[in-house]
């Protein structure tokens, strides 16, 4: 008898331990949460709303989120800088500032690249910044920004101004719209033949055409537009142009600050749509062949959080559609399009 008893009281007891055990995780897993602990980063729904939060840097190499200062000295080392924007997203001209002011923050001088003005532009471009007598207006004129790309120019103002208050280069890095027309309407191959491609300096560039870049843009492209294939086709060679013509406006900076004497010059840094360095394959890759890969380069693709979009962001990062993902507040004028 009293063996039967210590036995149901032993049992008792572990059972009593079995729940004290089970609590006890429980409660620490609610103090963790509650303290701020960071878990280890799983893919479940939970873990990406936390892990995705506006004005977060996400490398997409580890899938996990870089402080400002951690990042800035990463930046700092590199040749090229590429910023990737939703257009006319005012958050993402504030991110853009955000990098420059920090280069300039550690004495840096870097020189700005951007994709909203055409080489037809650059004369009067450096007028402007070089702080020359041209007002506003016959700024917006001489440099054909309604031609060449439209839209308030209030929108990238403040990439000008702080470039034109601290005398920073700032390259117009897209061929001329007319050049890219002539592409779109009549395919590379019709265009090579046309004055234009080498009153522009284009005539004798090698366009190559790598199989992987044809198979994402060409998704995109009959994904977003409709028409014949031979359009597609024109439409890619057009891309083509404009990523190689902006690749050879960034080597060419890049090679000037290199030869140059200041050492505190550069990074560049390239604001472009982010279309043109998604996967690094339009603009970044072909600077690397140009540059015979002896170059240190970054992509950051900028883009809206909202909740919405958790499971798209952690396909951007899957994918490694660039290097960093700097998720920021939507535009007043929504989320990004589809297209």
């Amino acid at each position: 008898m009293a063996t039967t008893q210590l036995l149901f009281a032993t049992r008792a007891i572990l059972v009593r331990c079995n729940v004290l055990v089970v609590i006890t995780v429980l409660c620490l897993t609610a103090a963790c949460a509650s303290s701020g602990i960071v878990q280890p980063y799983t893919a479940s729904q939970d873990g990406l709303h936390s892990l995705y939060k506006e004005w977060q840097i996400i490398d997409t190499a580890t899938g996990q989120p870089v402080s400002l200062d951690q990042w800035t000295a990463s930046l700092l080392q590199q040749d090229i800088i590429y910023l990737g924007e939703e257009h006319h997203n005012r958050f993402h001209i504030d991110a853009a500032t955000t990098v420059l002011q920090r280069l300039k923050a550690e004495g840096r001088r870097p020189a700005l690249g951007m994709e909203m003005f055409g080489w037809d532009g650059q004369a009067a471009l450096d007028r402007y910044v070089l702080n020359s007598e041209m007002t506003r207006q016959e700024f917006l004129q001489a440099v054909k920004w309604h031609q060449n790309w439209g839209g308030p120019f209030e929108d990238y103002e403040p990439l000008i101004r702080l470039a034109k208050e601290h005398q920073w280069t700032v390259d117009a890095m897209n061929p001329p719209k007319p050049l890219v027309r002539i592409v779109a309407k009549s395919g590379l191959a019709q265009a090579f033949l046309d004055p234009m491609m080498a009153q522009w300096g284009m005539k004798d560039e090698v366009i190559p055409d790598d199989p992987t870049y044809r198979t994402r843009i060409l998704q995109q492209l009959q994904a977003c537009h409709g028409g014949s294939d031979s359009l597609y086709e024109t439409m890619l060679e057009a891309s083509m142009v404009r990523d190689e013509g902006m690749a050879k406006t960034l080597v060419s900076r890049l090679n000037q600050i290199r030869l140059g004497t200041d050492r505190m010059a550069g990074p560049v840094v390239s604001y472009t749509g982010a279309g043109h360095i998604q996967y690094n394959l339009p603009v970044p890759n072909r600077v690397a062949r140009r540059m015979g890969n002896q170059i240190r380069q970054v992509s950051i693709y900028m883009t809206s959080f909202d909740v919405g979009r958790i499971e798209e962001f952690h396909e951007m990062i899957r994918e490694k559609i660039a290097d960093y993902l700097w998720l920021t507040p939507v535009s007043a004028k929504g989320p990004p399009r589809r297209c």
